[in-house]
């Protein structure tokens, strides 16, 4: 294949479902798109399709990835938080320092109900990016809607693990009594 020939519809959605199942840090739409010699958009279609097709595909705000079936087991809490937004940065990281995956945030809007969006946070790094995404774009905190109050989905792979970051967010005052 020459490098700016377009792979075509069921063949690329192949090498995209392999590429996100042989990584397990998200893809960026972009890369793919680029792999592939076609637009971000074609990208975002084709996931589409294979999520229809039922392909455990989640959009995170680092790009794609497949949802792997775990062999080991997890265990998850959520947790309901309340903060200022420029403490946001501090409670992620209080988290992942505990070695937990932050999944989502979810607020409860009063006339969209629950709003959910996926996180995906697992260290500082990925930490580190999201704030700085949130910078460039100058988007607000789904908090933002909830004058600080959200909840976020943990797993890690101890409860030990899991109680630990709750407490240390009880110290800190995160958590929502």
């Amino acid at each position: 294949m020459k490098s700016d020939e377009k792979i075509k519809g069921s063949d690329r959605r192949e090498l995209i479902l392999q590429w996100l199942k042989e990584n397990s840090q998200p893809l960026k739409g972009s890369w793919l798109a680029k792999k592939t010699n076609v637009s971000r958009q074609v990208i975002v279609q084709d996931i589409s399709l294979l999520k229809a097709a039922n392909e455990p595909i989640m959009a995170t705000a680092q790009g794609y990835v497949y949802m792997q079936a775990e062999e080991k087991q997890e265990h998850c809490a959520v947790v309901a938080s309340r903060h200022s937004p420029e403490e946001t940065e501090d409670e992620l990281n209080t988290m992942v320092d505990h070695g937990v995956l932050i999944r989502d945030v979810i607020v409860d809007h009063p006339v969209y109900g629950h709003l959910t969006a996926s996180l995906m946070l697992s260290n500082r790094n990925e930490v580190r990016n999201f704030i700085k995404k949130l910078q460039d774009t100058k988007a607000s905190l789904l908090s933002e809607l909830t004058e600080g109050v959200h909840l976020h989905t943990l797993s890690a792979d101890s409860t030990a693990k899991l109680n630990s970051a709750i407490e240390a967010l009880r110290q800190k005052g995160y958590i929502l009594s």
